[in-house]
């Protein structure tokens, strides 16, 4: 096979993963952007939220919620597809015991107020120069892989 040929169809295929990377790079930064802009990063909205003291975090929720409600309708009707072609949506869960739901749900909690912040932005607080969340990724890290382990020894 001549060299030059091989390199003409190899390129294309290298080529597209970076572009669909940048894509994510790019909507997770303006993510981030919205996050710090609507003040949802805040220690303080998020003790005004569980002080039951301000509606400005549970209107956003609400509205993520309703948004994401939404645009999951949407790209299940039209069937929309993701760059890499796989269908968008989510599939069937079977819920299981309750129980461990709680347990999964108070430890998510507990996290979340003891750090005065919700995983999914730890990486927007850092970039916004909240650099001692890098203690909570770090925690965060850690239980996943705690999980990973005892995943074989917990009851599913």
């Amino acid at each position: 096979m001549n060299p030059i040929s091989h390199v003409a169809i190899e390129a294309p295929a290298r080529e597209k993963p970076r572009r669909q990377w940048l894509v994510y790079v790019v909507l997770g930064m303006v993510f981030g952007i919205v996050l710090v802009k609507s003040e949802v990063l805040s220690w303080f909205r998020i003790q005004e939220m569980f002080r039951f003291h301000a509606f400005h975090m549970y209107g956003i929720i609400g509205s993520a919620l309703a948004v994401a409600a939404g645009s999951l309708a949407m790209l299940e009707h039209y069937r929309i597809t993701a760059l890499d072609g796989e269908p968008i949506g989510l599939p069937a869960k079977e819920m299981g015991r309750g129980y461990r739901y709680w347990i999964g749900g108070t430890i998510f909690g507990l996290g979340w107020a003891l750090t005065g912040a919700c995983p999914g932005p730890l990486f927007a607080l850092i970039g916004s120069g909240v650099t001692v969340m890098s203690l909570a990724v770090v925690g965060a890290i850690a239980g996943t892989w705690l999980y990973g382990y005892l995943r074989p020894m917990l009851p599913h």
